[in-house]
């Protein structure tokens, strides 16, 4: 997961968008917004997953919130969901968070995730990569009880197409 710290116009756009429909929404400021994965082929994918309702979660190291001094998600957040580039695309709000081992994530939870054929083994091989190259520039090293940070979201507002 990347933060982005400059806004795309289209996110302004999408919340506003959001906010005409949620005119009772608790939050009215624009959340964080951010694309998930490291590379463009990936984060249009996974945009796009959010966009069907089909990825429904996502795994983040605690590692990663702890390098980067991030707050942990909290139940109610809500956030924008863009695409590589910026764009927008969907408006999340997680509705459930586990720590849980990388060794113990579990089959239903990968399906849930959404990506790829959303089999617990393809989960690993993917995620696994993933947290190696993202903890490899610091000297750090990927090991299988590293607690993620699995967050269930449901997509309450997404582009129209």
């Amino acid at each position: 997961m990347e933060t982005i710290k400059k806004n795309h116009k289209s996110v302004e756009n999408l919340w506003n968008d959001f906010l005409k429909d949620n005119p009772n929404n608790r939050t009215k400021q624009i959340p964080l917004s951010f694309y998930f994965c490291d590379n463009e082929k990936d984060a249009d994918e996974c945009a796009e997953l959010v966009v069907k309702g089909i990825k429904q979660a996502t795994a983040t190291s605690l590692w990663w919130y702890e390098k980067n001094n991030e707050t942990l998600p909290n139940v109610g957040d809500q956030y924008v969901v863009t695409n590589w580039n910026g764009k927008a695309k969907a408006v999340i709000e997680t509705i459930k968070i586990e720590q849980i081992p990388y060794n113990q994530i579990t089959a239903e939870f990968a399906d849930i995730e959404g990506e790829g054929d959303k089999s617990l083994s393809y989960w690993k091989r993917v995620h696994e990569a993933y947290y190696k190259r993202e903890m490899e520039p610091h000297g750090d090293n990927f090991d299988e009880n590293m607690i993620i940070v699995c967050e269930y979201f449901k997509t309450i507002y997404k582009v129209e197409k």
